[in-house]
């Protein structure tokens, strides 16, 4: 009987890691907890102690969730890349494991940050009528800072460290090669990915952190700019499509105060 090898199951059971989080994502939308997913929700919930700890809990819950959906896909091939690097290792599943724990647990201290930015930002809003009144003016800002981001110097070095996996796993592991490095691996790379994407990641803080169609966008758009031989031409192009959005929403609303 022919041997399953490492190579055969990686992907599959990657991609249904992936799949596995859309659903759980979906299905919580869809449940009387889907209030838990937005924020908008969240913000305006007034709980106690207990209440404001499960809260926490399934923020962390959900936007782990979301790392794994949107931003997984996106480094599948510096994984590929490593899992064949590393496949003659006895401890080549440890070492794939270490990367994507240190990939996520970057993304997820940078969540739990924009979620107390967040709140603080809700917490100001909800302290003047006059702001209540703008709340606009938050999604209108995150487009425009997304739009702007995406013509950064920031952004281009980021990305070019994120669309260039082999020479990443060279400079940042394959010289030492220990166990310990995958992690850091992992972690260096969540970092560019982060310096890469969150500005397009707050977005989801101005459409909805529960929003599956969203989300799907979104990480469809990062997965090109990452990982398609044009991806870094779409970058400009993006930009200029949320300038002009925030734009046309800071002008509508303009328009509406003062016709």
């Amino acid at each position: 009987m022919k041997t399953i090898t490492h190579r055969s199951y990686f992907l599959p059971v990657i991609t249904s890691l992936i799949l596995l989080a859309w659903v759980t994502l979906w299905i919580w939308e869809q449940s009387p907890y889907g209030r838990y997913l937005s924020h908008a929700g969240s913000a305006t919930m007034h709980v106690g102690a207990g209440g404001a700890a499960l809260e926490a809990a399934a923020y962390v819950g959900g936007w782990t969730l979301m790392t794994v959906a949107m931003m997984l896909p996106t480094t599948l091939p510096l994984l590929e890349m490593f899992r064949r690097l590393t496949s003659r290792r006895v401890d080549h599943n440890r070492l794939v494991a270490l990367v994507i724990l240190g990939y996520l647990g970057v993304w997820l201290a940078f969540g739990v940050a924009a979620h107390v930015l967040d709140r603080f930002l809700h917490e100001v809003f909800l302290s003047g009528a006059g702001l209540q009144a703008n709340a606009w003016l938050i999604g209108a800002g995150l487009l425009i800072l997304a739009g702007s981001f995406q013509f950064t110097r920031l952004k281009y070095r980021c990305l070019d460290k994120c669309r260039a996996p082999l020479s990443f796993i060279t400079q940042y592991w394959l010289r030492q090669g220990r166990a310990a490095k995958a992690l850091v691996l992992g972690v260096r790379h969540g970092a560019f990915c982060v310096g890469c994407c969150w500005a397009l990641m707050l977005l989801m803080f101005a459409v909805g952190t529960g929003s599956i169609g969203w989300m799907l966008v979104l990480g469809v758009v990062m997965a090109v700019e990452k990982n398609m031989p044009w991806g870094r031409r779409l970058s400009p192009v993006l930009g200029i499509g949320l300038l002009v959005w925030g734009g046309s929403i800071v002008l509508y609303q303009g328009w509406l105060l003062n016709p």
